[in-house]
């Protein structure tokens, strides 16, 4: 039976090995090809390990006169999402929470109906457009800030919090808000530290709003300066028609260039996602009731 067990570990373990490795590779990949020269690349275009280092793409990227501007756009776009969505979760999913709030089906019934059907995108763009947001960088916050699916998270959540907690405050002379940001709150962190890191992976990546609403390049998020950086590519291995000494002959290939491109438009994620992973695996409460 132990030896059973034993093969079974070893077998998950392998298994969940290769799927992480298969996972892994094309981040490899497009860090390996960034700092490859043209002809490194052109020997192995599959390679996760670079040959013939070069920093020639990164240099190129970050000399870019949009990319400055596109990234402090990402950022803002995605700081004040962040912070007025976690906000507007909790001060709505803490009363949501409570069984005997009157009305409490009909509201959560309402928030759930929002999940199956919606206006569409016609008139969400005349809704954008009524309200004067278009080429504006708030038209790329407001439409996402409120997620029906995240509100029954944070619900679910604060209603496993016991309520002798709350009960214990009330006694001593707390007020609601008190309870709310001292008591509920700290207890809520694992999910808020993933509903935090949901909209903010949403935001980061935003691209098809984008598109819609944005007209000027002064307001391009880091997505659309990314497609332009493609489609730029795309256009220059055109112009040579195929010949790769025309491609090898200019300053930086097209397709080292978009890799360098990506890999600075995810390290900000990749960066941050690690202090946020514990959440994830933790999942139970911060505090308890002493009996």
């Amino acid at each position: 039976m132990r030896k059973r067990i034993e093969l079974f570990d070893i077998a998950v373990y392998l298994i969940v090995s290769v799927i992480c490795m298969v996972m892994l590779y094309p981040l490899l990949n497009v860090a390996a090809v960034s700092i490859s020269s043209h002809t490194a690349y052109m020997q192995n275009p599959m390679r996760i390990w670079p040959s013939d280092i070069t920093f020639d793409a990164y240099k190129d990227i970050l000399s870019h006169p949009v990319l400055a501007r596109s990234y402090l756009n990402t950022i803002m776009i995605t700081i004040s999402g962040v912070a007025i969505g976690i906000f507007l979760y909790i001060i709505t999913a803490y009363p949501l929470s409570k069984v005997h709030l009157k009305g409490r089906a009909i509201m959560i019934n309402l928030v759930i109906f929002t999940m199956l059907f919606n206006g569409g995108l016609i008139p969400n763009f005349y809704l954008i457009r009524s309200l004067g947001m278009v080429d504006t960088l708030a038209a790329l916050v407001f439409p996402t800030l409120f997620s029906a699916f995240s509100l029954i998270l944070m619900i679910n959540f604060m209603q496993n919090i016991p309520e002798e907690l709350e009960e214990a405050a009330k006694i001593d002379g707390a007020s609601e808000p008190y309870i709310l940001f001292k008591i509920v709150v700290p207890l809520s962190m694992p999910i808020i530290a993933t509903l935090t890191l949901f909209a903010a992976v949403g935001y980061w990546n935003s691209f098809f709003s984008a598109i819609i609403y944005i007209r000027s390049v002064e307001n391009w998020p880091l997505m659309l300066f990314l497609r332009e950086v493609i489609e730029g590519a795309k256009m220059l291995q055109i112009s040579a028609g195929g010949n790769n000494a025309e491609i090898g002959n200019m300053n930086v290939m097209p397709e080292t260039l978009k890799y360098a491109t990506i890999m600075i438009v995810i390290l900000p994620i990749l960066s941050v996602y690690p202090f946020l992973q514990r959440y994830f695996v933790k999942g139970i409460m911060l505090g308890s009731v002493k009996g």
